[in-house]
């Protein structure tokens, strides 16, 4: 059965999905900085290309349900489809382990520019002129630090696991 270009069963993993990433960033959140949100991303993006953005949305609307509809949560429309949009640009063809290094790689380099993606908005939205801008990603930066380390090393852990997730997807998708 088909909802639209999506089948069913692919709307229920994708909200699952989306759920897991939340339910992932709430088990962590003691840990500053410190999630499988990028890894989650970059491994959706790599198995579903451009139905990711399913459960990465849903992952963004369940924080704006959980924590509140406020002025942090707005950045996070485009700074999970910048990871995104990184991931696509891959090419998949690559070897396996390079592939799975670049992958980590990207998840990583998100992680340490987060905040530096996170300042336009909050220039705009606070008054904030460029000097003030670069003020606030300086104050940022070891938190940044502590978040492209995680990253890192959150992608390592898990990114091996892409290409036997890759080949359960793929016989899915033949029926």
């Amino acid at each position: 059965m088909r909802i639209g270009k999506i089948r069913l069963w692919e709307t229920v993993l994708f909200a699952l999905l989306g759920a897991l990433m939340f339910a992932s960033k709430q088990v962590l959140e003691f840990l500053p900085n410190v999630h499988m949100l990028g890894m989650l991303t970059v491994l959706y993006t790599a198995l579903f290309r451009a139905k990711a953005l399913i459960p990465i949305y849903v992952f963004v609307l369940l924080e704006g349900i959980y924590a509140g509809f406020s002025i942090w949560w707005i950045p996070y429309f485009y700074i999970w489809a910048v990871l995104w949009g990184a991931a696509m640009l891959i090419p998949r063809k690559l070897n396996s382990i390079i592939l799975s290094v670049c992958y980590i790689a990207v998840c990583g380099l998100h992680g340490f520019l987060y905040g530096t993606l996170y300042a336009p908005f909050q220039a705009l939205a606070f008054g904030l002129d460029f000097k003030g801008m670069v003020a606030w990603i300086i104050a940022g930066l070891p938190y940044d630090m502590i978040h492209g380390v995680s990253n890192l090393f959150m992608g390592a852990l898990v990114m091996p696991l892409y290409m036997p997730l890759k080949k359960v997807i793929d016989k899915f998708y033949k029926l």
